[in-house]
């Protein structure tokens, strides 16, 4: 009875900071709204902010939930796995090779999709290889230290294109800016990319709740139960790489999302996967949004990229839930 008290609480604070969130997204921004001649395209400009800004959030807040139920570890998150690593590596080829593959492409296809693009095939590339030491090991500790070194590599490619990009201040800048992540410039195009992938991962997620719920007391307490280790293993990696390149492809390298939102939220839903699953799906979405807002309203020349905006506050805030948390234990 009290898990559902605090349920209801945690989604009315949440359909709150929806509500508030939604509204200083469209409201607030460079531009004014009564302008007659660009009242109406700011506004629209502002909308696809807050759906890409959103989607993004929500993507990393259901990743969040797959690979802390994957590993049983509440500080598990989504680069664990190396597909934001990668995703973020095949948005920076991307950006590189848009200008020389321009004639090519000619008409044809859209320009502003090929950094969602590339961010889909460097994810894919990080999944393959994760699957392929998936299928040959049953360590949930081989699968994690692969992660990390896939993370590892693809950053550090990542970083010696930035460092080549450079050398053209245009170019470069456009690297630096995805790097740091952020959601101006998307349109309606970015979001009919991502919000299929969003949809497709969270239906996949729910699917898996109950065997997520069995895994929570261990894996061989869930073999004994039925459940196919291996293969839930398999598709959630799979789902969270979805998930993740869904979310870079709009929103570029965005840290803290996927960790603190599920983290913040199982006190109040519980660890059950089929309440925490939409809570962190709705929560990641406002979370981002509120930090889109925040990103705006920083005195600056420009606006903050939401790279930094998120780090800023989700680092502290994830530090006061592990205090939080072993002072709990502590009296426990």
């Amino acid at each position: 009875m009290e898990l559902v008290s605090r349920a209801s609480i945690a989604w009315a604070a949440l359909l709150i900071a929806a509500v508030s969130g939604a509204a200083a997204s469209l409201l607030v921004g460079a531009g004014n709204l009564e302008d007659e001649q660009l009242g109406a395209l700011f506004l629209r400009l502002r909308a696809s902010r807050l759906a890409t800004s959103f989607i993004a959030g929500a993507a990393l807040g259901t990743a969040g939930v797959l690979v802390q139920g994957l590993f049983r570890n509440p500080l598990a998150s989504p680069s664990v796995l190396g597909t934001t690593a990668g995703a973020s590596f095949g948005g920076t080829v991307a950006i590189i090779a848009s200008a020389p593959l321009a004639p090519v492409l000619g008409d044809h296809f859209p320009r502003e999709l090929l950094v969602p693009l590339g961010c889909l095939l460097g994810a894919i590339g990080a999944l393959l290889v994760l699957l392929a030491v998936a299928k040959r090991t049953s360590n949930s500790l081989t699968l994690l230290l692969t992660g990390f070194v896939l993370s590892s590599l693809f950053l550090s490619a990542a970083g010696l294109l930035s460092s080549l990009a450079q050398e053209t201040w245009q170019l470069g800048r456009a690297v630096v800016a995805f790097t740091l992540g952020g959601v101006d410039g998307k349109g309606a195009g970015h979001v009919g990319l991502a919000l299929p992938l969003l949809l497709a991962g969270l239906a996949a997620a729910l699917g898996w709740r109950r065997h997520l719920d069995l895994m929570l007391s261990g894996e061989e307490e869930a073999r004994s139960l039925g459940v196919d280790v291996s293969v839930v293993r398999l598709w959630v990696i799979i789902w969270t790489a979805v998930l993740t390149s869904a979310a870079v492809s709009i929103g570029g390298s965005v840290s803290f999302v996927g960790l603190v939102v599920p983290h913040l939220l199982r006190p109040f839903v519980g660890h059950e996967h089929g309440r925490l699953l939409p809570a962190a799906f709705f929560g990641g979405g406002v979370f981002l949004v509120w930090a889109d807002v925040l990103a705006r309203c920083t005195p600056t020349m420009g606006e903050l990229p939401l790279g930094v905006v998120t780090g800023f506050v989700g680092a502290p805030l994830f530090l006061y839930l592990l205090l939080r948390d072993s002072r709990h234990g502590e009296q426990a």
